[in-house]
C-alpha cells in the first residue's frame, strides 16, 4: 500500500578520506629463523587416486578441501595485509606427477585438532592414500 521512501544519500555515512601511510618493517625484521630440530611439523600428501586406482571425483576436490581449511592460519597472519583470501599454509592443493593432491601440515593439529581430524577422516573415508612428505618408501 505504501512504498518505502528512498534516500538520496543512502543509509551509510561517507567514509573518511584520510589516508594513513604505514612504513613497512625493514627487510628481515619480521622473519624469525626456524629452529633446526626434530620438532618441525611433519607434512603429508593426500593423493587424489583411491586405493582401488580410480581418480577421485569431483575434479576440484583438492581446492574444495583446502578452501574449507583456509581460515586456519598462523597467528601472525590473521590480520593486516596477510588477511587476503587464499589457502592456509597448512593445507594446500597441489598437483604431483599429474595427480591432484593436498599437502597437509601437522601444525594444523596444534591450531585446531578438529580441523586436522576432519582432513584425515576425509582421506580415510574416501579411501585416499596418505603419505608423509620425505618419508622413505615402504617395502
Amino acid at each position: 500500500m505504501h512504498a518505502a521512501l528512498q534516500h538520496n544519500q543512502g543509509t551509510m555515512r561517507a567514509a573518511s578520506r584520510k589516508l594513513i601511510l604505514v612504513q613497512p618493517p625493514p627487510v628481515g625484521a619480521c622473519a624469525q629463523p626456524l629452529p633446526m630440530d626434530s620438532n618441525k611439523p611433519r607434512q603429508f600428501y593426500i593423493k587424489g587416486v583411491t586405493t582401488e586406482g580410480r581418480t577421485f571425483r569431483p575434479s576440484d576436490w583438492s581446492e574444495r578441501l583446502a578452501g574449507a581449511m583456509s581460515s586456519f592460519r598462523p597467528k601472525a597472519a590473521q590480520g593486516g595485509i596477510g588477511a587476503y583470501i587464499g589457502y592456509s599454509p597448512y593445507c594446500v592443493p597441489q598437483v604431483v606427477g599429474g595427480v591432484k593432491c593436498v599437502l597437509v601440515s601437522e601444525a594444523l593439529k596444534g591450531i585446531e585438532p578438529m580441523a586436522w581430524d576432519f582432513v584425515m577422516n576425509f582421506a580415510r573415508d574416501n579411501q585416499l592414500p596418505i603419505s608423509e612428505l620425505g618419508a622413505a618408501p615402504g617395502p
